[in-house]
């Protein structure tokens, strides 16, 4: 009789009653992810720089998200977005990365009211000083003319030396600007910075930017406006040297006097040939 009155009290006793293991849900997600276009893996490091500080989810390259935008973008409440810039002076696509292909196609369908994006971009400011990370001009409105609610807004103080860019509204860049080729010592700082910023500020907490982001004015016209980069001819030596740069993608620096040539089937290898 014991025995079965303790049976029949087992089923009841909470000590042994069975709890399910929680549920994972959307909540449980990082409340914000970068995702990036690069080239050269340049953008790809401060990507990296950017998810260490804040610690969000990422860094995912862009390209490897194509056809499915609109449901990985929905898993997050703050988007960081960031690209390089190759097309100098074009007037759209001017990335040279799968967000050019993206902007005007599976992007044009997508429904961003109420989301938190901010921008940062990669420019040489040195060779390419009247058109400093133009790119990042591109990929702000973009993400703006969806309903995003933008973010991220960085003085263009003393610390840069280009001429004009076309991610720059008055006396502000729409975002985080880097640049890895002439001031890679200064990105980690520049990094450590805006995030923290952008935490101070709510970004990825849901609400309105707070005062003192970028206005959608229209961009600073650069001094002089050079035509947008076209590939440019394998050097000979080259070509009789194993054919290394022919069908490779190129981008000519009258500034640095030089051509990097960017492999065109997955635009992450590249490299430079200096004038003679």
């Amino acid at each position: 009789m014991k025995t079965a009155s303790l049976l029949l009290l087992l089923p009841c006793a909470s000590p042994f009653a069975f709890s399910p293991p929680p549920l994972r849900t959307s909540s449980s997600l990082p409340a914000v992810a970068v995702f990036f276009g690069t080239s050269t893996g340049n953008t790809e490091d401060v990507a990296s720089l950017i998810c260490a500080a804040y610690g969000c989810a990422g860094p995912f390259p862009i390209d490897e998200h194509e056809g499915s935008l609109a449901d990985d973008f929905s898993k997050y409440d703050g988007l960081i977005v960031g690209t390089p810039t190759w097309n100098t002076g074009a007037d759209s696509e001017r990335s040279g990365t799968a967000w050019d292909e993206l902007y005007y196609g599976e992007m044009g369908k997508l429904e961003l009211g109420g989301k938190h994006v901010a921008v940062f971009g990669l420019g040489d400011s040195e060779g390419y000083a009247a058109n400093y990370a133009d790119a990042s001009g591109e990929l702000f409105e973009v993400f703006e003319k969806r309903g995003a609610v933008m973010f991220g807004g960085t003085d263009a103080d003393g610390s840069y030396v280009h001429t004009a860019s076309k991610a720059q509204r008055g006396g502000r860049f729409v975002g985080l600007m880097c640049d890895q080729m002439n001031q890679e010592e200064l990105s980690e700082g520049r990094v450590d910075k805006w995030v923290k910023e952008l935490k101070a500020k709510g970004f990825g907490e849901g609400g309105e930017a707070p005062a003192g982001e970028a206005a959608p004015a229209a961009a600073e016209p650069a001094a002089e406006k050079p035509a947008a980069a076209k590939p440019a001819p394998a050097p000979a030596a080259a070509a009789a040297g194993g054919g290394r740069i022919k069908g490779w993608t190129a981008y000519r620096s009258d500034e640095k006097r030089s051509t990097m040539y960017v492999n065109p089937e997955n635009g992450r290898e590249a490299y430079y040939v200096q004038d003679k």
